[in-house]
Formats: structure tokens, sequence, C-alpha cells
């Protein structure tokens, strides 16, 4: 993709690992409505550093770990693709590391998601109390202090919520699930929920995505104004600072003043350093020599770095490699001719090669896809009833897909070889989208028009930039698309459900929606959802969730293509060891969330 800051990544280069931030930033600039135009310098606009970015020089000894400053520094790749412009994590799109889903160096939530086991663990918060069904209290950790030395109290995580009534920030819709935020003392934070609607599971998703931001920088902008901010010099509680950025790099140097060192330690590293690419290839090449330690992106085959004898590692050294974290989908266009009809949805269900795309679209970084909307290893597996899935969905199969069009469709082929309904509708014709450059989406879009061929039904492909593919996919203006609903969270696999199925505050066609693109309605539904979102067990949860699971697998408005991970997790142990894998899983293979653990705790090699 080009570097236009609504792209997200790099020409040649993939997805973000979980296409909800983009989601996210889409959302905060259609409501920001002056998108990212530069106001007045209120939060400080500093110089950028100067210099030319460097990776971690080569070790002269295969093993022995980089000399001199570079040897202090962890090198990081995956997440920058342009010259930084903010570092507001309340913009709509922050630069890293202060954005959503990136690790909490800079700014820190209350609570941080484990995606192993779908804990929350602790954050600027010691923990989590419920004393009753409606309220969650909160007590920060012991010294708890922004980067300037002051303290930070529950009156900025007040202030931070509170925003979500006045800025267009993307946790406003906390509000629709609160009455109230409140700071019963200076180190105790009070979140009184809604009767109705009740969604416990999602206000801790919440809990766990905002970035706390301190009253006494924040409080000084108008709200309108606060996601235009670029806050170029900013001021928070992590374990780093900004020490410079360009073009080329962002540099960060360690808190030596951090608060929570009691709490989590120190880091072992002095500098983390995020060189800016160009493309996935350029990161790959550094990850396979060493300069880079750490990268989130995409890297192919993978394993043939550590079959060549380097220190190069995933989560696992097996298939799948990584922990399943979301599931781009086959969304259909139901108000198009011919994908209105379930049976023809079916007969594409069932004529996807998925093992295909497993292997070839994601370097068998996924199992082939199943018929849910429920992530079926990890956090989620509890909820995913595999009988269910085996008994009412459907896998790769010509045969059937054939033999629905012509004896349950009564369809007939043309002399072009594409189907064509009784009525006189043709099955094909359809566009598939899905944003340039995410070469192995594009990939899988591939696989699909070929699958669709081969059982007589046309589709083609089109790779559109991100914000014109996204335009049409919010306004439902296309015939199929690939793209993701929200990944696995605290309020997962619930919230997916709603993305995909609920049409309650959905917009008709033309209109901008934030999920439920294809306008899908059932009746039953809205029902379900909110007994799933009160469920005061897992079975109670379970019971819900496979009552919707069978609707879904009824009615087909989607269909997984594969499994991602909510972030890629590679590391090359030349100069830093310990990290985290399936046979020391002390951390969880993440960056965000609770993933922060394993930044205190990975070692310098030859210490």
């Amino acid at each position: 993709m080009t570097n236009d800051r609504d792209d997200f990544v790099a020409d040649g280069a993939d997805p973000p690992a979980d296409p909800r931030l983009a989601w996210l930033a889409s959302r905060r600039s259609f409501l920001t409505l002056g998108g990212l135009a530069v106001s007045g310098a209120v939060l400080g606009v500093g110089a950028s550093g100067c210099g030319t970015a460097q990776t971690g020089n080569k070790s002269s000894t295969e093993g022995k770990g980089r000399s001199g400053p570079a040897g202090e520094t962890l090198f990081v790749a995956g997440f920058q693709w342009g010259p930084p412009k903010s570092f507001n994590p309340l913009a709509a799109q922050p630069d890293w590391p202060t954005a959503q889903g990136q690790s909490q160096l800079i700014y820190e939530s209350l609570l941080r998601f484990n995606v192993l086991d779908g804990s929350l663990q602790p954050g600027l918060a010691k923990e989590l109390q419920q004393p009753d069904d409606n309220t969650i209290r909160l007590p920060l950790q012991d010294g708890t202090k922004w980067s300037d030395g002051t303290d930070l109290t529950a009156d900025d995580v007040v202030f931070t919520f509170e925003l979500g009534k006045t800025a267009s920030v993307n946790f406003a819709t906390v509000w629709e699930y609160i009455d109230s935020v409140t700071a019963p003392d200076p180190r105790t934070v009070e979140f009184k929920l809604k009767a109705k609607p009740y969604n416990p599971g999602l206000v801790k998703n919440y809990l766990a995505q905002t970035l706390i931001v301190p009253k006494a920088v924040f409080s000084k902008v108008a709200p309108d104004k606060i996601p235009a901010e670029t806050n170029l010099k900013p001021i928070g509680s992590g374990p780093f600072l900004l020490d410079k950025y360009d073009q080329t790099q962002v540099n960060l140097k360690r808190n030596d003043n951090y608060w929570g060192k009691n709490a989590f330690g120190t880091p072992p590293m002095t500098t983390i350093n995020h060189p800016i690419f160009k493309s996935n290839q350029d990161g790959d090449l550094k990850l396979e020599s060493g300069e880079i330690d750490a990268s989130q992106q995409f890297t192919a085959q993978i394993w043939k770095m550590w079959e060549s004898g380097k220190p190069v590692s995933t989560w696992m050294k097996k298939k799948p490699y990584h922990v399943p974290g979301n599931l781009p989908l086959l969304i259909f266009g139901l108000n198009k001719k011919g994908l209105n009809n379930v049976k023809v949805r079916q007969a594409i269900a069932y004529g996807i090669n998925y093992p295909n795309i497993a292997t070839t679209a994601m370097s068998d970084y996924s199992d082939p896809a199943q018929p849910s909307l429920i992530v079926p290893s990890g956090y989620e597996q509890k909820f995913f009833d595999a009988a269910a899935v085996q008994a009412e969905g459907w896998k790769y199969d010509k045969a059937k897909a054939i033999q629905i069009l012509e004896q349950e469709l009564q369809a007939k082929k043309g002399s072009d070889g594409i189907y064509v309904l009784p009525d006189g509708t043709k099955l094909g014709g359809w566009k598939l989208i899905t944003p340039t450059g995410w070469t192995d989406w594009n990939t899988a879009c591939e696989i699909v028009a070929k699958s669709a061929k081969e059982i007589g039904i046309g589709i083609t492909t089109e790779f559109p930039q991100f914000p014109t593919m996204f335009s049409r996919l919010q306004n439902g203006n296309f015939d199929l698309a690939m793209y993701s609903y929200t990944g696995v969270n605290p309020a997962s696999p619930w919230i997916r459900f709603r993305d995909a199925m609920d049409n309650r505050g959905v917009p008709a066609a033309g209109k901008t929606a934030f999920w439920n693109y294809n306008r899908f309605s059932n009746a039953e539904v809205p029902a379900l959802l909110d007994a799933a979102a009160a469920a005061k067990s897992d079975a109670e949860a379970k019971t819900a969730y496979a009552q919707l699971d069978k609707i879904y697998r009824a009615n087909v408005p989607v269909v997984p293509l594969m499994y991602r991970p909510l972030e890629f997790f590679e590391f090359n142990q030349n100069n830093w060891t310990n990290f985290p894998t399936e046979e020391n899983p002390y951390a969880p293979p993440m960056w965000q969330g609770a993933g922060i653990q394993w930044l205190f705790k990975i070692k310098k090699v030859g210490t």
C-alpha cells in the first residue's frame, strides 16, 4: 500500500493484524469531521529528532549480541510505516507507540487483556472489583505518576472517560453502557453500569483499551480540538519517553523514574527504536539478520529463517505458529440480486478452498476456517461448539456446492460457464473488494474468485486504496468484500456477533455504518445478544452464543476465510533472549495489553 495516513501500511505491506484499528480510526475521523487538521500548539510541537535511523548492526560473532548502545537497544518493526505526525492517543490515527493495540510504552490503560485466557491483568489499576452487578471498582496502583513527576490520580481517569461525552474519541460509546464514572477517593475509580443495555463485558473491554491521559494537559484543549492535537511532547505514565523521531525512525528512551518499578520491574533495554521501512521485505531482511529484534508484521514462511539456522522464532514452531485472534470474513452484499439468496451464499461457502487459503495466503499461519463466528482456540474456545459446527456448517466441497446450485436452485449453466437461476438471475458479474497491498488478503480473494469459477459462479477481484474500499464497505456499496469485524477481546465473541448480525444502530445502505456492513437482519438476534451480554456464567453465555451461531449458519451473511493473530509476534534472539513461547508461556504473544510483560523480562544475550 501507499504511505497515505489512511492506509496504515506501506507499499507491499499487509493489513493490520486486527483491522478493528482501521475501523476505530475511520469512526473517529468521521465523528471529528475535521480529520487531523492541526490546531494550536497547546500540547507542544517540539521539533523532531534528526539523523538517519539505524537498525542494530549485525554482531561480529553470532549469538554474542551487539556491542555499544545498539546492544542496549530493542529494535522493533511492523507498527510505523510513515513519518510520525501525532503522538496523541485520542487522535484519529496516532503514531507508534501511542495508538490502541500497541505496546503501552508511553500511555497505559487501567487493565491489560491476555489473549490466551481472557484474563484482565493489572495496569494502572491493581485489580477489578465488582461489589455488585452494576458496579466496577478499580483501585489504582501505588504511586502512579506522570512522566513530569506529577501524581496520576483517579481524577485523571475520570477526566479521560468523561471526554467520551464531549470529544470525538473512540471510547465515546462506553457511555451507552455506563451511567457514571466517579472518584470516591484519589486512588479509586468507580464505574456504574446501566441496567439496560447491560453489558459488563463491553465495559471491561473499554477499561482494557482506553489509554489514560493527564487532565492537566488535555483539559487545556477544547473538546472539539482534542482529536486534532499532535501532542509531539507527550507526557505519559509508561516505562518509556519519546526521545526523537523523524521520517526514518521513532526512538524511545527508558523512563528511569517510572512509577511501576515495584509493580512490574525495570525494562532491561535503555532504548527502543522503531525504524520506518518502506516495505515488509525490508523488515523481513532485518529480522532475519538480527538487526531487528522483534517484529509485528506479516512475514511469509518465517520457519525458513530458523531452518537456515537463524535464532528466529514465533510463539509456536509448528503450525499455525501464531495464536488466532481474528476472523477475516467474506462479507456478502445482501442487497445484490443473487447474493440475496441464502442458497447461493451456501453454494459459495461450500465452494471456497479454505485449505488453500490457509496454506497459500496465510503461509500456514491459519488452520482452515470453520463455519462459526467464534474463534475455535484460545480464550473463545470455551464457547465453540465443534459438534454443531460440523453438523450445521459447511466445508470445502465442490460437489456439494454444485448440488445446491443444480438440484436445490435448479440453476443452469450459460454458454460462459456461469450458472443462471430459473428467474434469469446470473450468478456472476460480481466484484470482490479488499484494500490493495494487503497481500495475504489479496491472495485469499484471488483464491475465492478461482474457487467460485470452478463451481460456475462469476467473481472477479478489485483492490482499491483503503479509504475508497472502506467507504464503500461502510456505505453498503459492494457485491462482496473481505474484511474483519472485532477480534478477540474481553467483549468477544459477543462483539463479533454484534458486528456481523445486529441491525440496531445501523443506518440504511448509502449511509456510514460502523458494524454490520451488509445490513443483515434477523428478529431473534437482538434478544439473544442481550442475553449473552447479561449472562452471569460462561454456560449461560454459551447457550446464547450457540443459538446465535446456529442463526448465523442458517443465513450465511458472512463466511470466515482464515484466522489471523491479533498481532504477529516474531523475534530474533541474536541480541535479546527469553521471549515468551508456547514452551515458556510467562507472557502472552502480544504487544498490546498483557503482552507488555515480556518487555520487562527478556534478557540481554550473555547476561
